[in-house]
């Protein structure tokens, strides 16, 4: 059953996608692909008996921009965010998604940001690329951690997000998901049917820390998504 539900997943992901890299060329902004992977997320959330719970979603007020940041537990967390944060945003991710046939092409087409933490300049220029969707009205996501949590408890957080935070000076979003590592563990294969919860927090204001004070901005975001975390 969970190699026929593999096999659907990829069936959807590689026909949905191709649409989206014809919509990326018809729509250059990449604005079209949004609505299609919401489409894409509750296809996906459907084969795989998935419920999704959002809270907090007011908290998200028009226009915007947002940066949100948000802990990483699955790779369902994706579908999570997508189906939740209305509107127009990206994502800053890992550059290797970008290398997978279809779904990596609609990334980079669609205008989300790749990032190589294990080259610091082209970080840099990454995140330069990222300040300047959020300068342009574009909210972006940012995972907070950077990589998936083995054990759903949270690991250190990188700086980047919270120095871009700073100069940006738009509003931070916290975001918490609860629930996704069961469904689906980092380094498993075995989606297993259960119900993902995504909390939107109360916005943080960056401006009133500087960037000398960044760790103690990062306290804050860390200190809101464990009170989140750690309730029943």
């Amino acid at each position: 059953m969970n190699l026929l539900r593999l096999l659907a997943i990829a069936c959807v992901t590689l026909i949905l996608g191709s649409v989206g890299i014809l919509l990326c060329l018809v729509v250059p902004t990449g604005n079209a692909v949004l609505p299609l992977a919401r489409v894409w997320a509750r296809i996906l959330l459907r084969l795989s008996r998935v419920r999704l719970v959002v809270q907090g979603a007011e908290r998200i007020r028009p226009p915007g921009p947002y940066l949100f940041l948000s802990n990483h537990q699955s790779q369902f967390d994706i579908l999570a965010v997508v189906l939740a944060i209305p509107g127009q945003f990206r994502i800053l991710a890992k550059k290797e998604l970008f290398y997978i046939p279809v779904f990596g092409w609609v990334l980079k087409l669609s205008g989300f940001v790749g990032i190589d933490r294990s080259n610091r300049e082209k970080a840099i220029r990454s995140m330069d690329r990222a300040a300047e969707k959020l300068r342009r009205g574009t909210s972006l996501l940012i995972y907070a951690e950077g990589t998936r949590s083995p054990d759903g408890r949270l690991l250190p957080f990188k700086k980047g997000g919270f120095v871009l935070a700073i100069q940006a000076g738009v509003p931070i979003l916290p975001i918490v998901i609860r629930g996704s590592r069961e469904i689906l563990p980092k380094g498993s294969l075995q989606i297993r049917p259960g119900t993902i919860t995504l909390a939107v927090g109360e916005p943080i204001d960056p401006s009133r820390y500087s960037l000398e004070r960044k760790e103690e901005l990062m306290s804050e975001v860390r200190g809101a998504m464990e009170r989140v975390l750690g309730r029943t």
